[in-house]
């Protein structure tokens, strides 16, 4: 990444972990779970859930919201870190954040520690880091062949 851009790419990654944290944390939903103690250890159970009784899209729901929620962080990585940001680091960078986040609303008692978030969360930031290499992929090929 160019240098003169950098400071602007760490001052949007910085709003997109605040308002992150933000809906993770203390947001109106939270406030309204405040309290409740509940866990889900068992891998796919809740997707499985999720999906049984499946209405329709929303970008809200716990299944899209998770995947959502992360799809910026593995967007970023790259733009940041550059060649530091492989894929394998990019995942466990997703897993481990989603883990801290998950770990912390339990602690805390503004949400429920499930490991399909985890999954969830680490799908959306590999989605992310997908979308950042199929677009420098395409811009290399359009700087290749400029249109003039």
């Amino acid at each position: 990444m160019k240098k003169t851009m950098e400071p602007l790419v760490w001052a949007v990654f910085s709003f997109y972990m605040t308002i992150l944290v933000y809906l993770l944390f203390f947001s109106a939903y939270r406030n309204g779970i405040k309290g409740i103690v509940d866990f889900n250890l068992i891998p796919l159970h809740t997707i499985l859930r999720y999906f049984s009784s499946w209405e329709g899209f929303s970008l809200t729901d716990e299944f899209f919201g998770n995947i959502l929620a992360f799809l910026p962080f593995g967007f970023f990585m790259p733009l940041l870190f550059g060649k530091l940001a492989t894929r394998a680091r990019i995942a466990a960078c997703s897993f481990l954040l989603s883990l801290c986040v998950e770990t912390v609303q339990f602690s805390f008692r503004v949400g429920a520690f499930d490991v399909d978030d985890l999954i969830l969360n680490t799908v959306g930031g590999m989605i992310g880091y997908g979308i950042f290499a199929l677009s420098k992929k395409i811009l290399s090929k359009v700087n290749e062949y400029p249109l003039h």
